[in-house]
């Protein structure tokens, strides 16, 4: 099924905008592939799919495939260094959940956001 079957337009721009937000937070790219994954490694399309980026180092590429069950999050060098695995976890714990419910676009402003506000630099203070 294409991508543009699973959400209406109203749908898409909605996720743009959590796009948007979430770059704006975070100073990171974010990217969302919703569709088939080829081939049976999932997290290997997604790898594919993230390094073909314009910075992967410091983007982040949800890939999710719903008729296979797939959820990946692929997170550049950068965005490693404030992103932790656990973190992502919990993202991608959050996203099924909405998925299983029925809830895609729920799922996705909901992964978005919850890894946009983990990957914010931090406030420093210097005295």
């Amino acid at each position: 099924m294409p991508a543009g079957e699973l959400l209406s337009e109203a749908d898409r721009l909605a996720l743009d905008k959590a796009i948007r937000l979430a770059e704006q937070a975070s100073r990171f790219e974010f990217s969302v592939y919703l569709g088939p994954a080829e081939g049976d490694d999932t997290r290997a399309w997604a790898t594919r799919l993230h390094n073909r980026l314009v910075a992967p180092a410091r983007s982040v590429l949800i890939m999710v495939d719903p008729q296979g069950r797939a959820t990946e999050v692929v997170t550049g060098g950068d965005v490693r260094r404030h992103l932790t695995d656990a973190e992502v976890e919990l993202a991608v714990l959050a996203m099924s959940s909405e998925f299983a419910a029925g809830n895609l676009l729920v799922g996705l402003q909901r992964g978005i956001a919850m890894l946009a506000e983990h990957a914010r630099p931090q406030n420093t203070l210097h005295a």
